[in-house]
């Protein structure tokens, strides 16, 4: 399929994902909260310059929030990756709250989809340790996919061959660099830096669409994909296609300062998510 036709056919269905994560404590399975909040809006901080936390009242949360993306297969599921859907999951940072006594937890995730007119709010349907399938209130894009269990996966993804990455690479950064300085300004004005606020604020001016690249595969391994189309954290969760169209894999990794070689779960190993709960 021409580049141009996968633009047109997969990139309505290829959503930012915006997951909002927040910290319950173990014990008391109360939510991490900020004592109090500045007459800028900000948090109270400390004499040292950091923000004072609480277990009690009814402040704002504490939230990290996190950027990826998704795509919509059979039955009105987004597929992404399992490091998107739990953002704590082999990351050391946030997996340090744990030993503070503390559990990240969901807090809000919504994703984003080009020329939408609001955010839809989704949830985790199953999650396997190669990626997540959420429901979404959403109309489903019908796209093939290959490599599946009854197909040889070389006949999907073979070395050499092309393949087009669709995904929000750098979250939500590159879609403010593509906007323009004048549109940069009025969003943040706008939104005051709420990410939330930032990304509806995208969305309302039509500005949410994936970045396309273009690569080869480089090798086709048992659990995985490696091409270089390039991408980058935030991409992860994107589909790759091949030059019949196809999904063959999901983004799930790349390798920092060497842009040749990205990582792709081949799809097959998301067939036991998409079936009919």
């Amino acid at each position: 399929m021409p580049r141009k036709g996968v633009i047109r056919s997969y990139a309505p269905s290829v959503c930012l994902l915006h997951v909002s994560v927040a910290f319950k404590d173990q014990s008391s399975g109360r939510r991490l909260r900020y004592a109090g909040i500045n007459p800028d809006g900000g948090p109270l901080k400390d004499s040292e310059g950091n923000p004072v936390i609480t277990l009690e009242g009814r402040t704002p949360e504490v939230r990290a929030d996190f950027f990826g993306t998704g795509f919509l297969v059979a039955e009105g599921k987004i597929l992404t990756n399992h490091h998107v859907a739990q953002p704590w999951w082999k990351n050391d940072e946030l997996g340090s709250a744990l030993q503070q006594g503390l559990e990240p937890v969901i807090a809000e995730m919504t994703a984003y989809f080009p020329d939408a007119p609001s955010g839809v709010t989704v949830g985790i349907g199953q999650i396997s340790e190669e990626g997540g399938s959420f429901g979404a209130s959403r109309r489903s894009f019908q796209s093939e996919t290959s490599d599946s269990e009854d197909r040889q996966p070389k006949e999907a993804a073979v070395s050499g061959q092309p393949v087009i990455s669709l995904g929000y690479a750098t979250g939500i950064s590159a879609i403010l660099a593509r906007a323009g300085d004048d549109a940069v300004d009025d969003i943040v004005k706008v939104s005051g830096g709420d990410p939330t606020k930032i990304t509806g604020e995208l969305l309302r001016r039509k500005l949410i669409r994936p970045l396309v690249t273009q690569g080869h595969v480089g090798d086709v391994l048992a659990d995985k994909i490696v091409y270089d189309a390039q991408t980058t954290s935030g991409g992860s969760g994107g589909p790759l296609i091949n030059r019949d169209g196809e999904v063959i894999g999901v983004t799930y990794a790349v390798v920092k300062g060497f842009g040749g070689s990205n990582f792709g779960v081949p799809i097959r190993y998301a067939q036991p998510l998409l079936k009919p709960q």
